[in-house]
């Protein structure tokens, strides 16, 4: 049953007193039309718990901008949401049209730094996340008492005489929570075996990331990316007001997961409100994504903190073959991953999570 306005409901009760779902939640299909955003395809979703977000449908249906009862969750950069026309996919021309947002997809065969991997140029990060996705269903309906909203499309990589990887996503949220699922299926529809790197770029922003704001995460092993992440590496997981010129850190985690095989981590603002406290989490499985990046950006204007999981590191796919840690799908081979991010709305929740986690602070 939906829990509303401090009660729950079931369906019968809650259709008696409204004339249309969308009195109180759900999804509609809408379409930008100006700017760099002009023909921007979007799902709307409100879940009446004050949860709204937009998926991109013409940009393989990445959550761009996301709220909870007015609070920002994420990140927005200064580029604002721009069509998958504007893309530009040599060298970190991906940096263009990179709007921040809550979910942004890097891959599918390329993660991080532009590179140049037997003798193929790979622009940063990868193509999929300013693909348009395709065959988009954009619904909602009851199940039983709970009502279910969902975006799906499928979004295609390939080109002649290379890869042919198929991404299908459903973006589903659920009537009086404040949570959303991501399920994503990858696969190799092409002849041959193909690199295969995935990440989802989550990037939350002020008022969640403040001053006085922490990194929650289970135990495991910490390390910098590289002499930036070294210094001040003891400070990974706390957050300071924005600081000018400020050069990004990033950060390798290997995190144990749960009986369940699950990894859960957070950004929290215990201060937030005056004590209110507010964060986000994300929780996923270590077996589909063993890799957790941490991007800490604290300058200004870029105030913006990642939670990355991933299937590799983000130094490039040149790096990762040398390493010998690159991914492969071979023809007919499929990979499933499920990914949770859903809001800690009060100095309560923030504390029954810490408290689960045997936090790092």
């Amino acid at each position: 049953m939906a829990q509303l306005f401090g009660r729950e409901w079931t369906r019968q009760e809650l259709l008696d007193h409204v004339g249309d779902i969308q009195q109180v939640a759900g999804v509609r299909h809408l379409k930008l039309s100006e700017g760099r955003g002009a023909g921007l395809e979007i799902a709307e979703f409100r879940t009446g718990t004050g949860l709204n977000f937009d998926v991109c449908l013409s940009r393989a249906l990445d959550i761009s901008r996301a709220e909870y009862r007015g609070q920002a969750l994420a990140w927005r950069s200064s580029t604002g949401d721009v069509a998958p026309t504007y893309y530009e996919p040599e060298g970190r021309g991906w940096l263009r049209s990179f709007s921040g947002g809550l979910v942004k997809t890097c891959g599918l065969t390329n993660v991080g730094a532009a590179c140049t991997d037997k003798g193929e140029k790979l622009g940063m990060h990868g193509r999929i996340g300013n693909l348009p996705a395709e065959n988009i269903w954009v619904d909602g309906t009851w199940d039983g008492d709970d009502y279910l909203m969902w975006a799906q499309g499928k979004t295609r990589e390939t080109a002649v005489f290379g890869e042919n990887l198929l991404l299908t996503r459903r973006v589903t949220a659920r009537l009086g929570e404040s949570r959303i699922w991501i399920d994503d299926l990858v696969e190799n529809e092409g002849s041959a075996t193909n690199e295969f790197m995935f990440l989802y770029h989550i990037n939350l922003g002020f008022p969640v990331v403040a001053e006085g704001a922490k990194l929650l995460a289970p135990k495991g092993t910490v390390v910098p990316r590289d002499a930036d992440a070294e210094e001040g590496k003891e400070l990974y997981a706390s957050f300071h007001a924005p600081q000018g010129g400020y050069r990004e850190k990033v950060y390798y985690h290997d995190l144990q997961p749960d009986a369940q095989g699950y990894v859960t981590v957070a950004v929290v603002n215990p201060q937030h409100n005056n004590g209110q406290g507010l964060g986000v989490y994300v929780r996923y499985k270590k077996e589909q994504l063993p890799q957790l990046i941490q991007w800490k950006m604290m300058d200004k204007r870029t105030y913006v903190v990642g939670l990355e999981p991933a299937n590799c590191l983000v130094e490039g796919r040149d790096k990762e073959r040398e390493r010998g840690t690159l991914q492969f799908l071979a023809p007919g081979e499929s990979q499933r991953f499920q990914v949770e991010i859903g809001v800690l709305p009060s100095l309560d929740a923030i504390q029954k999570l810490e408290k689960s986690l045997e936090p790092i602070l």
